[in-house]
């Protein structure tokens, strides 16, 4: 009894019988009582609960909402009126299954009121920006299905549309009513009426208040793209049109000025999904089931520093292409779908063309048959196009969130991989992972769904062609199946070609970037010429694998561009001897699906050959992700205790220290020191013992022995990412004695220097890194040298203010040469060979490493000190001038971006580097082989024309189309095998002639081909060697001024678009060109009527064309523009990869790599949607086309006055006519794109300042003879509006005489040198050599005949030897010589002789040992003028004293002018030259100086002087 309820109670309800209570279907229908209940009730119920889900949310908005969330609550509550006013009729008319409706009627009040609740909260959400959640909308879906079977049900009773049954009538109403309700509710769910102001980015929505106010005009960059916009928006990309009004008006100019990404595509959102995707691959699990192990980041925002300085680790033996593949997989494989329906939709073309073109033939067919044709036409072209775009679209985020992975995967595996593992990275190489390397991997998403989807493509075209012409189709097909290995050596040999090329590549970028590191060592050496040679050499062969893969390309263009004239020819006189007869139908048919199979046979080697280059590319990048990161857990003890053990064949006892203790580490070069600093932050590996550091989550203040300087303001360099505290901000200047030098600098500490700090000099970099260190206010620092490369009294300040005050209470390490500064030392270690020999007192290690009597500066009589401390006030009244080569911050702004159209002159410079005949010729040749294949085709329709006319075409064998279904499935008929003799005669002229127009089409097309390899080739050679020339003939101040990333990028990024990318989509452009123009004459030749909407359809594609150019080619150049400051950033980060990781600032480095690559993702991702927005608008055109000549070749048929042939080639081309409008101008802004690298490159080779190139014939090859070197005036400014950083500088040098120069940082003493050499030219003045001025001689004369030992040790990768004398002048045994006189030669011995490498930038030697290595480049010159430049500020005093020994030695007659820092290396010369703010204040003996006790020299003496 308990069992039977429910049938009863159900049965009760609906009035069934209790045998079927619960019926499906009744009368012919759905039967009242499943729809009500299950229809129904159980929708209204569902709505009811997930609306209710809603009400709880935090309501934070004020203003008005959008109409479109107006109306829909407006409808709800109507809704719930017409379910009241329903209750009340069902009770007033009684019926037996009333209860029933009063069911339904109740849940349909209870969930619309509910649902009205739910929209009024979401209106004052985040939603109300955005349509709501979809759950909302498939609710309200599923009740349709109940109105609809409502009405149908009230539509078969007469009663209820009867008056004389009001009340059933008036439910009918009501019924109707709910329905338009309900669809109004739909339309205002699909068209929100959000405006622009309803993208505003709520930045600060939580606290409930808009970024702007809504009546405000909101500005692009603060527009949220595509989210929140409605279905039309999105379909035809309406959401861009502000965008591009704006890049219309010409102000699209700056980065942000751009939309920001959707919120699923912003970089931090898409690389957290990565990394939760890749622990997830790495246990093995799904995504889903690893909620509890995200990232501690949900909002998607990576930390920007503040105390975040964990960063996401990418770890584990996990394959990459499977993390893509679990990150991207599902989403991307769902766009498969949509390819299928592409392809097949694309089918239908020809089977419509087949159908329309018998229809024409057939004068007595009905006209609506012509009509449906051109319907169907209309129809499926416009799906297949909507569709089109709507892939293309999704696929290119795919591809943007790929490439967003994997350059913050680069970036962070940069930052956390071990030094020993990146070792085996080049700078050069990691950046090619980073661009080159990932867009192959990125285009890999373009080209997989192209891998199935051409096989299948081909297969189905080879049955439509069957169909057509049955086995005649196979004598083309065997052509082409013939082609295909063919086509796949082709592919092997360019794949093999390209890996090559790329390695070229690689070591040509590699070169560039050492070039532009070491350009002012090349320019004093006048090196230029040799590393001109050098580069030539590289690009030479770079080029000779380009040579072969752009003959190779050609010969494919050409075997593919020539095949439809042979398979067409081969199909048609196989089909003809075979006895059937041509008919247009068939003849254009099987033309149209002649042309469908080429591009599945020629793209697909390419198709191949872009994922085997994807291939290549990802283990590249997989190969660098799988390097051994450094595991600082394993480095550090946990235990209380300090031993080190460093990765040396040597032992040592180890040390420990006492926290806030000061420790000197001292030894001779190359004993350690700098490797037991690196041991301590973890940037050695500890191969045994125990290594404690208290507290090293807080990082280290490193000071690097190579101050590592960001490209930024000076302000920013010291705060590091830290908050701006200015008492201690002030104490930090002044403790680094900075004070003078910001107060010169014409924006202070706002000022920006140069990238890697070029435009400051050795000092100034020094204090600036140990300024960064001090305001990170660490317990523990490392300071590796900071006092070589500053002059005594400010080393003492710096010891003084400095370490010991600053710093005073923090354990502080400091290495260094300078040991008259260590006695206040608690604890001294000597190092020897990676050794440590002792630890001790002051007392106790100092005899053992000094070489001469310390000086006692603090033992100074107290008149001394009072003289000196006025002798410095004296200095800051009288402040330093303005040293810095690029202290103009004008000089130092963001790369500038060409506005506007391209000019003219940048197509005329690639027209001259392709050169004017070679170019002119393949115009010619191209116009030959588009006029070639037109008149092929003509010919078909000229052929079928007058067989019709002859009345000798047999009608009764009709095209696929004619009963399209039942043709699929079975072949055409052989026709009759035989051929009378006229006929045959009649076929073999018009084969004759059609052959002959072929093979003609065939050898134009391979003339093109060729030639147009053969001038692309050339332009690249011309314009790298006109870009190469012109960029080491800079000045110098350019090369200071500009980062090295953005002059990089066009040796590397921009020759690769000018090599590789620009040729491919200029030749696609020409082919468009020309066949648009072809295609376009013979239509309106078959067609004369077609011109009139042709012209129309005319003005709108230029119209259309027009608005999209100006904005795509702004995006592009932001593209390029944003692009630059990535790589920028990244070789920033690798130099000073140390620095980062010491101070714990990964995760804030981190950060700005994504900021920067989310900008250049937004300009990206608009200039993708701009492509697509042209691409649905030209679609649409193209549909026009093709459903105009459907039109008018009907309405001609009516008239009798229309050529089948015509009509049925006129419509073969219209077919491919959308494909060719878009795809003219896609090539056609791709190659504007394209051209914007040769913009930039002729910006370069054309704008850039470049040093004088003349040469003085009366020059005799001995001079110098003498030295004598005489400064008459000289006034120097780095630039103009600049104060002078030389002024009224006159002084006399005699040969052979040894000349001193000291003072402070920044008084002038490096810029005479950069006088000498003519780095920088005179305002005033003149320098004369040998009485001789040194303008009036060439640069490579002079700089030859001089020899400079510069401040900066600068080492080129390669050997000893290619290093020391890379002009190879000189014999081994004279190398062998130099380094044994520079002590060099147990050094040499050990790392291999002279053959041994010295890493990139010498990273294989110590700094002491690369400064050695350059004061033995100048032993080897026989120059009668030396300059010293600080030469060996990184040696200890010993091998100083050696070193100084040996120059007086070696250049005894010769005249040496010496800068140093250490007064005891220049007591012996003959005299000295003080500098102070530019000008001469000193030049006597240094005895005299000496004894002189008001002179700035006795000053910086003290009691050495005696």
């Amino acid at each position: 009894m308990s069992a039977s309820w429910l049938p009863e109670l159900v049965s009760g309800l609906c009035q069934t019988e209790e045998g079927n209570p619960f019926p499906v279907w009744q009368d012919g229908n759905i039967s009242p009582c499943f729809n009500q209940l299950v229809l129904g009730a159980l929708p209204h119920a569902g709505m009811a609960v997930l609306s209710a889900c809603y009400l709880g949310m935090p309501r934070w908005l004020h203003t008005s909402p959008p109409c479109g969330w107006t109306l829909r609550l407006v409808t709800a509550l109507l809704v719930v009126v017409l379910f009241v006013i329903d209750l009340s009729l069902v009770g007033a008319l009684q019926q037996p299954d009333m209860y029933l409706d009063i069911l339904m009627d109740s849940c349909g009040v209870l969930a619309w009121m509910v649902h009205g609740s739910a929209i009024a909260v979401l209106m004052k959400t985040r939603f109300r920006r955005t349509r709501g959640p979809q759950l909302l909308l498939i609710t309200t879906l599923l009740l349709v299905p109940n109105l609809v079977i409502n009405l149908v049900i009230c539509c078969n009773r007469h009663d209820c549309l009867s008056l004389t049954e009001p009340f059933k009538l008036m439910r009918f109403v009501l019924a109707s009513a709910r329905m338009l309700l309900l669809l109004g509710y739909l339309l205002a769910f699909a068209f929100p009426c959000i405006s622009n102001a309803d993208y505003t980015l709520y930045i600060n929505a939580v606290d409930g208040s808009p970024l702007l106010p809504e009546d405000v005009q909101l500005d692009t960059g603060e527009i949220v793209a595509e989210d929140g916009s409605s279905y039309l928006s999105r379909l035809f990309y309406l959401w861009l049109d502000p965008l591009l009004r704006r890049g219309q008006r010409g102000e699209l100019t700056r980065p942000t000025h751009v939309y920001h990404l959707p919120q699923k595509l912003q970089t931090s959102a898409v690389f957290q999904h990565f990394h939760h995707c890749w622990g997830a691959c790495r246990r093995g699990t799904g995504v889903d089931d690893q909620q509890d192990s995200r990232s501690r980041w949900d909002d998607g925002s990576l930390p920007k520093g503040s105390g975040h300085e964990e960063v996401l680790e990418l770890e584990g033996d996990v394959r990459l292409l499977r993390v893509l593949h679990k990150a991207f997989g599902l989403r991307y494989y769902i766009l498969g779908v949509l390819k299928v329906m592409v392809n097949m939709s694309s089918f239908a073309g020809p089977l419509l063309l087949s159908r329309l073109v018998n229809f024409i033939e057939d004068t007595k067919a009905p006209v609506t048959e012509g009509v449906w044709c051109v319907l169907g036409l209309f129809g499926m072209t416009l799906f297949s196009s909507v569709l089109q775009n709507i892939f293309a679209f999704e696929v290119s985020k795919v591809c943007l969130s790929a490439r967003a992975s994997l350059v913050s995967a680069v970036y962070g595996k940069a930052l956390r991989v071990s030094s020993c593992s990146l070792a085996g990275f080049s700078l050069g190489e990691v950046v090619n992972l980073m661009s080159t390397d990932t867009d192959r991997v990125v285009n890999f998403f373009n080209s997989f769904h192209e891998l199935w989807s051409l096989p299948f493509r081909f297969s189905i075209t080879l049955y439509l062609l069957y169909l057509q012409v049955g086995v005649a189709f196979l004598g083309g097909l065997c052509v082409a199946l013939v082609l295909v290995p063919l086509n796949k050596f082709l592919a092997s040999r360019i794949l093999s070609n390209n890996k090559h090329m790329l390695k070229c590549k690689d070591d040509r970028v590699k070169l560039m970037t050492e070039i532009l590191f070491g350009i002012r060592v090349i320019k004093f050496y006048n090196w230029e010429p040799h590393f001109t040679q050098k580069v030539s050499e590289h690009r030479k062969q770079e080029l000779s694998y380009l040579r072969a893969i752009k003959y190779l390309d050609a010969l494919c263009v050409y075997t593919w561009a020539a095949l439809p004239v042979i398979i067409s020819i081969l199909t048609f006189v196989t089909y003809v001897l075979l006895g059937h007869q041509l008919t247009a139908a068939k003849v254009f048919t099987t033309v149209a699906l002649v042309g469908m199979l080429i591009v599945p046979l020629n793209a697909f080697p390419w198709v191949l050959s872009g994922i085997l280059e994807a291939k290549v590319s990802l283990e590249r990048i997989q190969r660098f992700i799988g390097l051994t990161n450094q595991d600082l857990l394993a480095h550090y003890a946990l235990s209380r205790r300090l031993h080190l053990s460093l990765s040396l064949p040597y032992t040592n006892d180890g040390f420990c220290l006492v926290q806030g203790s000061l420790v000197v580490v001292v030894g001779k070069v190359g004993c350690g020191k700098s490797s037991l600093l690196a041991a301590l932050t973890g940037e050695l590996r500890r191969l045994s013992g125990v290594l404690y550091v208290a507290n090293r989550e807080a990082g280290f203040g490193l000071v690097s022995q190579e101050p590592w300087i960001q490209h930024a303001s000076v302000q920013d360099n010291i705060l590091f990412g830290k908050d701006y505290d200015a008492d201690f901000y002030q104490a930090v200047i002044e403790a680094c004695a900075l004070s003078d030098d910001l107060g010169v600098l014409p924006n202070g500490d706002q000022t920006e220097v140069g990238e890697n700090g070029v435009t400051l000099s050795g000092g100034q970099k020094a204090r600036l890194a140990l300024a960064r260190a001090a305001y990170m206010n660490k317990d523990i620092y490392l300071l590796d040298d900071p006092l070589a490369a500053v002059d005594t009294d400010v080393a003492e300040h710096l010891m003084k203010k400095c370490v010991m005050g600053l710093l005073k209470g923090k354990t502080r390490i400091l290495s260094t040469h300078r040991i008259e500064f260590v006695q206040q030392a608690d604890m001294m270690v000597l190092m020897d060979n990676g050794t440590i020999i002792k630890t001790g007192t002051p007392a106790e290690i100092l005899p053992l490493v000094e070489a001469a009597p310390k000086v006692e500066r603090n033992a100074q009589k107290p008149e001394q000190r009072d003289m000196i401390e006025q002798q410095e006030e004296e200095e800051e009244l009288d402040p330093l001038p303005v040293l810095n080569v690029g202290s103009d911050p004008d000089m130092l702004s963001e790369e500038q971006k060409q506005a506007g159209q391209l000019a003219w002159k940048v197509y005329r410079t690639y027209w001259s580097a392709v050169g004017g005949v070679i170019a002119a010729s393949i115009v010619l040749s191209l116009l030959l082989m588009q006029a070639s294949k037109n008149t092929a085709d003509w010919w078909l329709s000229y052929w079928i024309s007058t067989l019709n006319h002859n009345g000798s075409t047999c009608r009764s064998d009709r095209s696929l189309a004619d009963g399209v279904l039942p043709h699929l499935l079975s072949p055409l008929p052989a026709g009759p095998a035989f051929l009378s003799t006229n006929m045959s005669a009649d076929v073999k002229f018009y084969l004759m002639v059609y052959g002959s127009i072929a093979v003609a089409n065939t050898v134009f097309t391979a003339l093109r081909a060729f030639l147009f390899a053969y001038g692309v080739v050339c332009a690249a050679e011309a314009i790298h060697n006109r870009l190469l020339d012109r960029v080491l003939k800079a000045t110098v101040t350019f090369f200071d001024t500009t980062p090295l990333g953005r002059i990089l990028n066009r040796f590397s990024s921009d020759l690769y678009t000018i090599d590789d990318s620009l040729p491919f989509v200029l030749n696609i452009l020409l082919a468009n060109i020309f066949g648009l123009l072809g295609m376009l004459v013979v239509m309106s030749f078959g067609l004369p009527w077609l011109l009139a909407p042709l012209l129309l359809l005319a003005l709108l594609y230029h119209r259309t064309q027009h608005f999209y150019r100006h904005t795509s080619r702004e995006l592009k150049r932001l593209c390029s523009l944003t692009l630059s400051p990535i790589y920028s950033h990244f070789s920033e980060t690798i130099t000073g990869l140390g620095t980062i990781r010491a101070s714990g600032s990964a995760a804030r480095f981190e950060g700005e790599n994504t900021r920067r690559l989310e900008q250049n993702q937004r300009c990206l991702f608009l200039s993708s949607a701009a492509m697509q927005w042209l691409d649905i608008r030209l679609q649409m055109i193209g549909v026009a086309v093709v459903t105009g000549l459907g039109m008018i070749a009907v309405i001609q048929h009516q008239y009798g006055s229309v050529d089948p042939g015509l009509v049925g080639l006129s419509l073969s081309y219209a077919l491919s006519i959308t494909m060719l409008l878009s795809g003219l101008i896609f090539s056609f802004t791709q190659t504007e794109m394209q051209l914007v690298s040769v913009e930039r490159s002729e910006e370069y080779a054309t704008g850039l300042p470049s040093e004088p190139q003349h040469q003085n014939t009366q020059v005799s090859p001995a001079w110098p003879e003498r030295g004598l070197l005489e400064f008459c005036g000289v006034d120097l400014a780095y630039r103009e509006g600049l104060p002078n950083a030389l002024e009224g500088v006159s002084l006399v040098v005699q040969p052979g005489e040894k000349i001193g120069i000291v003072g402070r940082t920044g008084s002038g003493k490096s810029t005479m040198f950069l006088a000498l050499f003519r780095m920088v030219e005179l305002s005033q003045g003149q320098i004369l050599l040998d009485h001789l001025d040194i303008s009036t001689v060439g640069l490579s004369q002079l700089r030859s005949r001089l020899a400079i030992i510069p401040q900066d040790p600068f080492l080129f990768s390669g050997t000893i030897r290619e290093n020391l004398d890379p002009c190879q002048r000189h014999q081994d045994q004279q190398l062998l010589d130099v380094l044994d006189q520079c002590h060099l030669s147990s050094v040499l011995s050990r790392i291999g002789g002279l053959d041994a490498e010295v890493g990139e930038r010498g990273k294989c030697l110590s700094a002491g040992q690369r400064q050695l290595l350059c004061l033995a480049r100048a032993l080897l010159t026989q120059a009668k003028v030396l300059c010293i430049d600080e030469a060996t500020a990184s040696v200890d005093q010993k091998t100083d004293q050696l070193l100084q020994r040996t120059i007086r030695e070696r250049f005894q007659d010769h005249t040496v002018l010496t800068i140093a820092h250490r007064i005891n290396t220049i007591m012996d010369c003959d005299r000295v030259l003080v500098m102070h703010a530019g000008k001469v204040v000193e030049f006597d003996t240094p005895a005299a100086l000496s004894q002189t006790k008001n002179s700035i020299f006795h000053n910086l003496v003290g009691e050495q002087g005696k």
